[in-house]
Formats: structure tokens, C-alpha cells, sequence
């Protein structure tokens, strides 16, 4: 995705050049001539270049342009100019313009990276220039080099990522389709593949093209995918619901009392959702993302429990992924905690999340209940071309269990119904069996929540036979069309999920079997023909 390349760039001594026209008094006309001549191959016009040369006579070394073609260099070259010359110098080059900027970042015009890889790995990519001290005679003249005197350079190594130019393509585009069609200031996409932590993709919207970093605002080189954290509403419920369940403090087929689409709190808070339930199993409170029903297991699991979960994976603190900036989020310490906290945090509120953390989160509930190391480079080729690891734990059995295989099982099959008859009815695929979880977060605002503006987000993976993509799809502030996450991001999610896929060539899913009939007769107007693929209504029909 980037690669060095040599560029030559055009000197001039003025003051050698302009004496050597102007010398005994001659007319300035073959001056002002060779000017013009050199001008119009470097994309500048006469006047102004004379300019420069006249402003610089006393230098005795002016840069004119960089970065010439061969066919530039060759024509000037051929003009015999005295003190003109060519010096070289390395350039990066981004053949694939600014697909995965965020993760490549970009150098600046000394040749060192300025962002991504190309800050975090410059050292390894630009290598070490050699040294020679040779001694000399009277007259100057180089008689020997000792052997502690000579350095020899040391070329720059090669980066092989994780990053899948294909998938990152794939990301960017449904990115940028649902953020200009919702409107919205901002959206960011993390693909992962669940059994190994491999990062397949990091889009960022808007974004920008390395190859012109100077034009690039600030704000659009951030990777706000791992840099900037923001509330996530209801996509961080399956991460207490989980581990409720694996305690046993509740179970799928409990039934909670909700009274509608209100609930008052033992200490007088008010809690809503957006449709009313009289009764809900837990089943459905995960996939009708019910605020109350969350709320009510929250007060049963308590503040240190609720914690628990939420540090157990991974939020509040960094990932670790090879990329710099990186922001571990927020979960308050437990001391810190309030009453309030309880229902807050059980809906997504008083915390704050990385789409990386999100992502990682979901991996767990897709590959048995590992918490994954992520990272984007997957080695570095030695001097024989042979690829070195740079992954500290490649074996999935090896990484760190944050919830049991059959409780995560569980939570997967329960996040099946989303897309299906929940939140993201209508997301389904008629290929895979998707699972997900979406999120509607009000966003605050001097000191409050907005009732206008929102995160809409969706966190997803399939197929849910045996998980091979996960993704999290944030889209922020969308201001036209719609603003829930199962409309403004789950679409744009599940489309990502599909093409890529199809690419890899994962055989498609059979027919998701409903619930068992003990869960199945306490679901919400359970309708079982849902479950037939034939039956899946697919995005925009």
C-alpha cells in the first residue's frame, strides 16, 4: 500500500548562472532566455522564477522544484544550463491513493512518518544511512579508511499487514454511502477477524490521501476509530447481559415486568424505551434493546459486578494494537460510582468506548470467549524475504477467557433475532445468518443530552455457524433520514459483512433454527416462520 521510491529534484547556483549570461557586460536577453526555457518544465512562469533567482544571487544552492519525471529531468538535462543540477532524494508513494490513510498515516517532506505506520514503524522503514571516515594526505587525497571508520547503510525493512485491501475498500465505501446519505459529521468501521485478532479493516469518515498530507485538515488525519471515544448506548449491553448470564443471575427465558415504556427507579429516576413492553424475557431484552429491562438486571447485578463485566473486556483500558494514539476509553473507577451509575451504564451512558474496543469486545462472543490481542502489522520481512511475526500470541486457546464458550454461545444465538425480529428487523442476510447488537446514543452537550443529535451504531459478525468477520459500525451525528442504529448504521454493517464474505468465498449459512420451545413461548408475538431463509427480507425491499 506504500512503497519508496527516488525522485530527483532541480537546484540552481543564481549567482554562477546569472554571471555566467550577464558577465562582460553582455545583453541580459539570453538570461531572461534560459529562464524561460527552464521554466515551463517546472511549472512556473518566467517572471516568477527570475524573481526567485534575483531575490537569491548571493546563494550559492537553490531548491527550484522536487519530485521531477525522468522526462523533465531529461529535457532540462539536454538544455546545458550552467549551474543547473539534479540531486536525489526518496519519496513515499501510495500507489492505492487514500485507501487505509488512517492506518498507513503519512510522512512529511523529510521523508519521516508523520502518522499511522509510517510514525509508529519509521525508525524500521527508513533504515540507517552508512558512514565513511577516510583519511587523507597534505594534498587531500583519501589514503585509508580504518575499519571501525566504515558503516555500512542499512535498508529499511518491509511491513506486511493484516489489512485486507479488498475488505478496506469494501469498509470505506459503505462508510461513505451511509454518512453522506444520513447526513452525518463523522463515521468509523473496525473489521476483525475473531480467531486470530487481525485487523482487516480501519475506515475513518471523511478521510484523506497520504500522498498530499500537507492539504489534509487535522481533524480528517485523526483515526478516530481507536483515538476518540464516545458513549455507545445500547451496543454495550450484551457485555453485561453475558456475564449476568454465566453468573446465573439471570437466565434467557426469565421473565422481567416491565409496566409499559416507563419505569421509575427505588430512587425516583425515570427510565423510558422507545416502544412500551408489558413483559419481556431476557432473551428479548437483548433484541428489542430494552433500557428498562436492562436496568432492572443492572440493579440486580449491582455497581461491582456491572464494573466487573465491563473491565473484564477490556473496556477502560488500551487494546495494545500497533498503531500510536491509541485512547483506552473511560469506565470510572468503582469508588467513583453512584447510584445513578447503575441504570447509566447498563444503557451506555457514563462510559466511553473506542469502535477498536467494540469490536474486540464482540470477538469474544464469536470465537468462544477469548478476548483478542488486535494489531494491524503481521510481520516484517528479513533480509532473505522471509516474513518475522510480529504477533505476541497467534493461538486462540492461548489468549485470555473473559466469558465461557457455552455463555457465549448463548449470547450469539440471542443477538441472531436482532436482525430478524428485533432492533434490526430487516437486516437480515439472505446468504448468513448475521448477529448483532444496535445502539441509539443521545449525545451530550453543554452538560447535558441532546434530544437532536445521536451515535448510531452497530456491532456485528457471521456467519453465526462459525464467525469469521466481526464489525463495528459507528455513525456520529446524523442529521437527515433517520437516527437509530438499526436504521442508520445496521444497513450499511450487515451490506459490509455480505461483500466481503462473498469475497473470501465463506460457504453460505443453512437455515437459523428457532429458539427451543421452553425460550420460544415466552418471546414477544413469537412468529416462527421468520426463522426460513426464504422469509428473510433484504435491506431496502
Amino acid at each position: 500500500m506504500a512503497c519508496t521510491v527516488l525522485t530527483r529534484s532541480l537546484f540552481i547556483d543564481p549567482k554562477f548562472f546569472a554571471d555566467a549570461y550577464t558577465a562582460d557586460d553582455r545583453d541580459c536577453a539570453d538570461y531572461y532566455k534560459a529562464i524561460a526555457k527552464l521554466a515551463k518544465f517546472i511549472d512556473k512562469k518566467p517572471a516568477e522564477l527570475a524573481r526567485e533567482l534575483t531575490d537569491r544571487y548571493q546563494t550559492r544552492y537553490y531548491k527550484v522544484a522536487d519530485n521531477l519525471d525522468d522526462a523533465a529531468c531529461d529535457a532540462i538535462a539536454r538544455l546545458n544550463l550552467p549551474g543547473v543540477g539534479f540531486t536525489y532524494q526518496s519519496q513515499r508513494n501510495y500507489p492505492m491513493g487514500a485507501l487505509a490513510a488512517h492506518v498507513l498515516g503519512g510522512c512529511g517532506k523529510d521523508g519521516h512518518g508523520l502518522d499511522g505506520l509510517e510514525h509508529q514503524c519509521d525508525k524500521e522503514l527508513n533504515g540507517i544511512n552508512g558512514e565513511k571516515r577516510t583519511l587523507k594526505d597534505a594534498k587531500r587525497r583519501p589514503i585509508a579508511v580504518a575499519a571501525e571508520d566504515y558503516r555500512s547503510p542499512e535498508h529499511g525493512k518491509h511491513l506486511v499487514l493484516t489489512i485486507d485491501a479488498n475488505i478496506q475498500l469494501f469498509a470505506e465505501e459503505e462508510l461513505r454511502k451511509t454518512c453522506e446519505h444520513f447526513g452525518a459529521a463523522h463515521g468509523e468501521v473496525v473489521v476483525m477477524d475473531p480467531r486470530t485478532g487481525d485487523i482487516l479493516a480501519i475506515a475513518n469518515y471523511p478521510t484523506f490521501n497520504p500522498q498530499t498530507l500537507e492539504d489534509a485538515p487535522p481533524e480528517d488525519r485523526c483515526n478516530r476509530a481507536i483515538v476518540v471515544p464516545y458513549e455507545p448506548g445500547s451496543t454495550i449491553k450484551p457485555y453485561i447481559a453475558g456475564p449476568a448470564l454465566a453468573w446465573g443471575i439471570t437466565r434467557p427465558d426469565e421473565i422481567f415486568t416491565l409496566h409499559g415504556a416507563h419505569y421509575t427507579t427505588p430512587y425516583g429516576r425515570h427510565i423510558s424505551d422507545v416502544h412500551g413492553y408489558d413483559h419481556l424475557a431476557m432473551w428479548d431484552v437483548l433484541v428489542k434493546s430494552s433500557n428498562i429491562g436492562m436496568s432492572m438486571l443492572g440493579e440486580r447485578l449491582g455497581n461491582a459486578r456491572i464494573w466487573r463485566a465491563l473491565t473484564a473486556f477490556g473496556y477502560g483500558t488500551r487494546t495494545g494494537i500497533d498503531l500510536p494514539g491509541e485512547n483506552p476509553g473511560k469506565v470510572s473507577p468503582l469508588k467513583k460510582w453512584t447510584k445513578y451509575s447503575t441504570e447509566s451504564c447498563a444503557q451506555g451512558y457514563e462510559l466511553m468506548v473506542t469502535p477498536l474496543q467494540l469490536c474486540r469486545g464482540f470477538c469474544a462472543y464469536a470465537n468462544g470467549g477469548h478476548l483478542v490481542q488486535p494489531h494491524v502489522v503481521r510481520g516484517m520481512l528479513d533480509d532473505d524475504g522471509h516474513l518475522v511475526s510480529r504477533a505476541s500470541v497467534e493461538d486462540l486457546a492461548l489468549m485470555p477467557m473473559v466469558l465461557d464458550a457455552k455463555t457465549a454461545d448463548l449470547v450469539r444465538r440471542i443477538l441472531c433475532d436482532v436482525v430478524l425480529r428485533g432492533t434490526a428487523s430487516h437486516c437480515g442476510s439472505k446468504t448468513w445468518n448475521v448477529f448483532g447488537k444496535t445502539g441509539t446514543a443521545h449525545i451530550a452537550e453543554h452538560g447535558h443530552y441532546s434530544e437532536t443529535r445521536f451515535n448510531s451504531s452497530f456491532i456485528a459478525g457471521a456467519p453465526f455457524e462459525n464467525p469469521r468477520l466481526v464489525v463495528s459500525y459507528i455513525i456520529h451525528d446524523p442529521t437527515k433520514n433517520a437516527h437509530f442504529g438499526g436504521t442508520v448504521a445496521a444497513p450499511g454493517a450487515v451490506a459490509l459483512l455480505e461483500r466481503s464474505l462473498d469475497y473470501l468465498q465463506v460457504p453460505s449459512s443453512p437455515e437459523l433454527a428457532p429458539p427451543p420451545s421452553n425460550i420460544a413461548n415466552v418471546l414477544y408475538e413469537f412468529n416462527p416462520s421468520i426463522y426460513h431463509r426464504q422469509q428473510v427480507v433484504a435491506r431496502g425491499e
